[in-house]
Order: structure tokens, then C-alpha cells, then sequence
């Protein structure tokens, strides 16, 4: 229904946040990793639940807002299938950085052994 907007969110403070910090800061922390991900969840995401039908281009323009029990489905959701998405992103984005930062040195530590 709406699950797509948590990672949109998410997308968008660290797009913010990138901005804010600094390029160099922005660039060792791999925050382009991140928005890449996000923002290409989330676009996969909408695409596919305009695809359903359950986002149309008037408003309330979720269709679960027209009904109060539906509403309640979509926090739920929201809630649950969203946040689960983004933080499995986040934690992908983590290990990718944390395996980005020590692959170098392992490689550099066998090249002069």
C-alpha cells in the first residue's frame, strides 16, 4: 500500500544529510551507496504499486486512504514491511562499508608480506 514511503523518507534525510556534512565526509562515509539504494527501492517500489493500482495520480492519491480501516492497514504496513525494508538497506549499506574500508588493507598487508 504505502510500504514504499518509508524508504523514500529515508532517502531523503540522507540526501539532506550528504549535502549538510560535506563532500569529503559524504565520500568516506559512501552515503551515494546508500541514496543509490534507497532511491532505487523506492522508485522499484512506487513503480510497482502504481503498477496495482493502490497509488493513482488524484488525490488521496493512496487509494488505502479512502477508507479509515484501510488507513489503519497501510500504517501497519508502513510500519512492518517498510521500516523492515529500510533498515535490511541500511544494514546492507553498513557491511558494504565496512568490507569496503578493510578489503584495501587486508590486500595492501598481503602485497608487502
Amino acid at each position: 500500500m504505502a510500504c514504499f514511503l518509508v524508504p523514500g523518507s529515508e532517502a531523503v534525510v540522507t540526501t539532506l544529510l550528504q549535502k549538510v556534512v560535506g563532500k569529503e565526509k559524504a565520500e568516506k562515509w559512501k552515503l551515494n551507496w546508500l541514496n543509490t539504494m534507497l532511491w532505487g527501492g523506492f522508485i522499484l517500489l512506487a513503480i510497482e504499486h502504481v503498477w496495482h493500482g493502490e497509488v493513482v495520480p488524484w488525490p488521496p492519491f493512496l487509494t488505502a486512504m479512502k477508507n479509515p480501516a484501510d488507513t489503519a492497514a497501510m500504517l501497519h504496513e508502513m510500519a512492518t514491511a517498510g521500516l523492515a525494508m529500510a533498515i535490511v538497506v541500511t544494514i546492507t549499506w553498513a557491511i558494504m562499508v565496512l568490507v569496503a574500508s578493510i578489503l584495501p588493507k587486508k590486500i595492501a598487508g598481503e602485497a608487502t608480506a
